[in-house]
């Protein structure tokens, strides 16, 4: 059967789309539709881009109600509801101590005790007024900014995995960089996508370059951390590495938890396996704050959700998993 691969740049990575099918000209014009929307989202969600929506919201809101787009407000709605059921560890309105702490536009940088609690004191989605009758939004105080970048990404692929449904295609993947995944249907000679989840090990001596030195683990540093296969559902994977800093000894990244005003120690990665992009990209954010020990309570919030989460073991080197529905090897 033949193959068509499209990929594109946005939301700051490279998405890209496999599909499957009989006609590859209906195919390739299904995909590139497809990253149509995700590019028409990107420019609508970009926090950086000063046209945005969402920076029309950030520059206005607390001077008084700003209509949105329909879609955009549902998905703010959405964003509030999951605030409330993780107990703030997924907060949208986390930009403020994004800033705070460096990680807007830069590696990071250790702010005062000071900063941090002003920082604090405008982040919250409590102080986000949603009003339904008019898809308006509204900030109760000044200096307040959302970010949807932790939601967002998998926003865009759900909305992309529609635009390929509408299309009739039955077989393709759609994921964006490595952190999330869509799979429509099965590949044609499998029962399901494949999706493989890096080891913490690899991936953080990755960034630290080819020569950095090498743990004992190192020897099953080629093999994935697990396999999981996806027909129908879609993947997310949150991690600390990425932009960060080391000041006084300690490595800070670049996920902030809400609701202590800095970096998370909760955990290295988190995996959250759902039928929705949008969810799964959210409660990994969620379960990567809420760490080993929070892990049980964020399963709860889904039937049938698989999880991983892995965090620091007792001795440096080791791991400390918690997982349903994802085997780790070789932890």
């Amino acid at each position: 059967m033949p193959r068509v691969t499209l990929a594109r740049h946005a939301m700051a990575t490279r998405f890209e789309v496999v599909l499957h099918g009989p006609n590859p000209v209906a195919l390739r014009a299904a995909g590139e539709e497809a990253l149509d929307e995700i590019e028409r989202l990107d420019a609508q969600l970009n926090l950086y881009n000063p046209a945005s929506e969402i920076s029309h919201i950030n520059a206005r809101a607390a001077a008084g109600p700003v209509r949105v787009e329909p879609g955009l407000f549902r998905l703010l709605l959405h964003a509030q509801r999951l605030t409330l059921e993780t107990a703030g560890a997924f907060d949208i309105s986390v930009a403020p101590l994004m800033r705070c702490w460096g990680f807007m536009r830069d590696s990071g940088r250790l702010p005062t005790p000071e900063a941090v609690t002003a920082a604090r004191a405008v982040t919250g989605m409590q102080y986000v007024q949603l009003d339904e009758r008019d898809f308006s939004v509204r900030f109760e105080r000044a200096g307040m900014m959302l970010d949807l970048g932790s939601i967002g990404k998998g926003y865009a692929l759900d909305r992309a995995v529609e635009v390929l449904r509408e299309a009739g295609v039955t077989s393709a993947m759609v994921h964006g960089g490595t952190s999330t995944a869509c799979a429509v249907g099965a590949p044609p000679d499998s029962e399901a996508w494949k999706v493989a989840v890096e080891r913490p090990e690899l991936a953080r001596s990755e960034r630290a370059g080819p020569d950095a030195p090498r743990s004992a683990a190192d020897a099953n540093r080629n093999r994935p951390l697990a396999v999981v296969s996806l027909k129908d559902e879609s993947l997310s994977m949150s991690a600390v590495w990425g932009k960060c800093f080391e000041a006084g000894g300690r490595t800070y990244g670049h996920v902030i938890d809400p609701r202590k005003g800095e970096p998370t120690e909760g955990a290295w990665l988190a995996v959250v396996v759902l039928p929705s992009a949008t969810e799964t990209d959210a409660l990994s954010t969620a379960l990567l704050i809420a760490g080993v020990a929070g892990h049980e309570a964020v399963m709860r919030l889904r039937p049938g959700m698989r999880t991983l989460v892995v965090g620091q073991g007792c001795q440096p080197g080791d791991y400390q998993v918690a997982a349903s529905g994802i085997v780790a090897s070789g932890v």
